[in-house]
């Protein structure tokens, strides 16, 4: 009675040590909700992959996680060292970290003023510079770059490189990389290794043949814990089926049946992020006019939902209630038996499962 995602653990293992051979110097990534599959699993699998190191050829020494509030869950997991990639900041989580959790980060700095800050509060602190990139989030332009290696001087020895964020959906970073790295080596920074996220396999090669006094060090997220989308299967449990006729009454804002069908009541609503929808970055026509189209449906009270009956994704009677969601099956469909399970598809990372079932 739960919305469960279960994993072919055997294909995804594979996957996981696939991914980890073909990206040498991987950095794995573990934030948020853990991809749908909690922060703990994603901790505990990374420390698998270190264990593995001898098969992969990529020993892994570094975790990178989103905020200070989830290094608890990640470190009692992990045994290596942990990269928070938000920037630290002279106030919060980041400056109450216990001495033993604090010897085990490297902190993300996006700011000379914070670097001088940070150093101040824990002179032995290790870091990574973010650099502003045309993602335009956090990070220091050319001239931000020089005077922090004026404030680190020679004598530091914190640093453990660059770090870059970069934006999706572009046709090549080649470009933008080469500039960001041309400045780092103008700034006169001690630092030959880059942290990046977003690059492909082969922009990564070339760059490591342009710059092969540079360490490029690809922090993955999506393509390593849900690269392969076919070793993952997300279901929804029927609860309760109602036979309804054309303008019989039903949910929460007593709603008419558009015709004959079946209410059909599945586990997963609000609660577990389904049909709340994250803004889109598809600015295409196409994209505006479905917009619109989902909109004109909602007044109607037709949206697609989800959930997938017999293959095909069926309607939502109304919105999803904050457990539970009510759907139309009209007349001639299979109707499905309580109890069964039904196929759900989800956005993970924005997605919270009741229950993981690796296999």
């Amino acid at each position: 009675m739960s919305l469960t995602l279960t994993v072919d653990g055997e294909r995804w293992r594979a996957h996981l040590l696939a991914t980890a051979t073909r990206f040498p110097g991987i950095v794995p990534v573990a934030k948020g909700n853990g991809y749908g599959l909690t922060l703990g699993r994603l901790a505990r699998r990374a420390q698998w992959l270190a264990d593995h190191a001898a098969e992969t050829g990529a020993p892994l020494d570094l975790l990178a996680i989103g905020t200070y509030d989830e290094l608890d869950e990640v470190t009692s997991r992990y045994a290596g060292d942990v990269l928070v990639m938000t920037p630290w900041r002279p106030f919060g989580t980041a400056t109450r970290l216990d001495a033993r959790t604090a010897a085990r980060v490297v902190h993300t700095v996006s700011r000379p003023a914070d670097l001088e800050a940070l150093l101040a509060h824990d002179p032995s602190a290790r870091f990574v510079l973010e650099q502003l990139t045309s993602m335009r989030r956090h990070g220091m332009t050319r001239r931000e770059l020089e005077a922090t290696a004026e404030v680190l001087g020679a004598g530091r020895s914190g640093l453990r490189g660059i770090a870059l964020h970069l934006p999706l959906n572009t046709t090549s970073h080649l470009g933008e990389v080469s500039r960001l790295v041309n400045e780092v080596v103008a700034s006169g920074l001690p630092a030959r290794t880059i942290f990046v996220s977003h690059l492909t396999h082969d922009e990564l090669g070339r760059l490591a043949t342009t710059y092969p006094d540079f360490t490029f060090r690809p922090r993955i997220g999506t393509g390593l814990w849900l690269g392969d989308r076919g070793a993952l299967r997300v279901t929804a449990t029927v609860l309760d089926v109602h036979e309804v006729e054309r303008g019989d009454v039903f949910g929460y804002r007593g709603r008419s049946a558009p015709k004959s069908g079946h209410i059909v009541v599945v586990s997963g609503g609000t609660a577990h992020g389904i049909g709340l929808e994250a803004p889109t970055g598809d600015q295409s026509l196409k994209a505006r006019a479905a917009t619109l189209a989902r909109g004109g449906l909602d007044a109607a009270g037709f949206v697609r939902s989800p959930f997938s009956i017999d293959g095909k994704q069926r309607l939502f009677a109304e919105p999803p209630h904050m457990q539970a969601s009510m759907l139309f099956l009209p007349s001639g469909a299979r109707v499905p038996r309580v109890g069964e399970q039904v196929d759900v598809r989800v956005r993970f990372t924005t997605t919270d499962v009741d229950h993981v079932v690796v296999d």
